[in-house]
């Protein structure tokens, strides 16, 4: 194996005729190939999303020994505050994963860092922006109907998660652009650190110096933050030579353009964050609305777990068709698509199928009160169609954020999901009076599903060859060519 900085260009095809030759190869050959180009991201991809999603169950498992009102707290202000502006944010920093990887295809390496800076710049004023959420998070909580003692517990928490909100905008910057240059090892190793540290400071904050809820809020600050700089020091001290070639006044250019382009990744991405968390704000509506949203919550837990894998194959297939795309070859970036989707699906059909032979015991992990048990069971067939649907759809959603399409994707989403899918789930959930199936029935078939058949349908009719030349079209658009870094790029490449 080579080494982790090397710019792994034998592996990505850079010319057409390059593909070409390995056409030219029996299938099974270069779906074998293809196939470790994913798993080389979709491995630490699995391993680094798994890392953060526990950082935050460590914490809610430590702040749950405090008491009820101190673990309502907290998840509230993870899943509601935090929750909301994670959705945005993250999405927004997704233009790094179309603009970094067609760069990095095209050989433009020097415009990477540039890409990146120009995302901290926008990410940090677009957190000023979203700060009221946390400043005023006890009114808005309480408007919602929390309970007075959870929405002002819940306010303190916020308040001190704001280092948290800062440093995404700085880590999810870094995860992509690191990311597009396939070193997600380092994504990786830094993760596990990230996860040692929150459950050291967890204890230390909650058991030892007995800083209650406030020390559960640090450790998640401080862990955050350790990603951060882990990720930054790998890439700043020789970690990546060929794109970051320090800090530059060209990051202040072009602003107003790539500003739009992270909107429409926000808006894109964040619709679809936003989806499920309204599901279960809805189930609060329904007659019997503990022992439903008990049962619910159990179902997206698994369902949380189980999507770090689709997730992945996110990551993986808009690293993979935008560094094609960048480097010219269409046809590569239709194979790729081709395979991350048959190889996510049949881990979702594995998935679907083990939730449905165990439909009425998996829910023994979390409870063992039977009125819960069976609700769970009653929903196992919901769940086990959401995984397998979402096995497909976000491989699909890569392919338009290796692709850049996110602007016209992020209709297609509000279409299915708010137009279609959330009054569908209204309709049979609380009209019909089919209550929590009802709701999450209409939302799965009325959005999700007709969602990944029209993703399907425009992925399928697209015309790979074009979207190449768009590709070329976009980088030279996006880059200003500093010819001294672009002499560096090609003699580093030659070495």
């Amino acid at each position: 194996m080579g080494s982790i900085n090397e710019p792994l260009l034998p592996e990505s095809k850079t010319t057409e005729v390059g593909f070409k030759d390995e056409e030219k190869k029996d299938l099974s050959s270069r779906v074998w190939i293809e196939s470790k180009k994913l798993w080389r991201i979709v491995g630490p991809a699995i391993f680094s999303r798994l890392a953060s999603y526990t950082m935050n169950v460590v914490t809610q498992a430590f702040a749950g020994h405090l008491g009820e009102v101190e673990l309502a707290a907290i998840s509230i202000a993870n899943t509601v505050i935090v929750g909301f502006n994670f959705g945005l944010l993250l999405g927004m920093a997704s233009a790094l994963e179309t603009l970094c990887g067609q760069a990095f295809g095209a050989k433009r390496y020097h415009m990477l860092g540039i890409y990146m800076q120009r995302s901290w710049i926008v990410l940090v004023l677009c957190c000023f922006l979203l700060l009221p959420f946390y400043v005023f998070a006890t009114p808005l909580l309480k408007l919602i109907g929390q309970p007075d003692d959870v929405a002002e517990a819940s306010g303190v928490v916020a308040c001190w998660l704001i280092p948290l909100h800062f440093s995404f905008a700085f880590q999810f910057p870094l995860h992509r652009f690191l990311q597009s240059q396939l070193k997600n090892i380092v994504i990786a190793w830094v993760s596990l650190v990230g996860l040692l540290v929150n459950v050291l400071t967890s204890w230390l904050f909650v058991y030892v110096l007995d800083f209650g809820l406030v020390g559960a809020a640090l450790a998640l600050d401080i862990s955050w933050w350790v990603l951060v700089f882990g990720l930054y020091s790998y890439a700043a001290f020789g970690g990546c030579p060929l794109t970051w070639h320090g800090f530059s006044i060209e990051a202040f250019s072009g602003l107003w353009e790539f500003l739009k382009l992270s909107a429409a990744s926000g808006v894109m991405l964040c619709l679809e964050n936003w989806y499920y968390r309204i599901l279960i704000l809805m189930t609060g509506f329904l007659q019997n609305a503990t022992l439903a949203v008990d049962a619910l919550s159990i179902c997206m837990t698994i369902n949380g777990w189980e999507s770090m894998i689709p997730l992945a194959f996110f990551a993986s297939t808009g690293v993979r068709v935008a560094n094609e795309l960048g480097a010219g070859n269409g046809k590569a970036a239709q194979f790729s698509t081709i395979v991350s989707v048959i190889q996510s699906s049949v881990i979702g059909i594995f998935f679907c199928a083990l939730i449905m032979i165990l439909h009425d015991k998996y829910a023994y992990l979390f409870t063992s009160t039977t009125e819960v048990l069976e609700a769970v069971d009653k929903l196992s067939v919901l769940l086990a169609a959401t995984i397998l649907l979402n096995s497909v759809q976000p491989v699909l959603s890569g392919v338009a954020v290796g692709s850049g399409w996110q602007a016209w994707f992020a209709y297609i989403n509000l279409g299915c999901y708010y137009v279609v899918g959330l009054p569908l789930g209204l309709l049979m959930g609380l009209v019909f009076d089919l209550g929590v199936v009802g709701i999450w029935g209409g939302m799965i078939f009325g959005g999700t599903a007709i969602q990944t058949v029209i993703l399907a349908i425009i992925t399928a009719r697209c015309d790979w060859e074009k979207e190449a030349e768009k590709a070329s079209i976009r980088v030279n658009k996006w880059s200003s060519p500093n010819p001294q870094d672009e002499e560096k790029d090609q003699s580093e490449v030659q070495q």
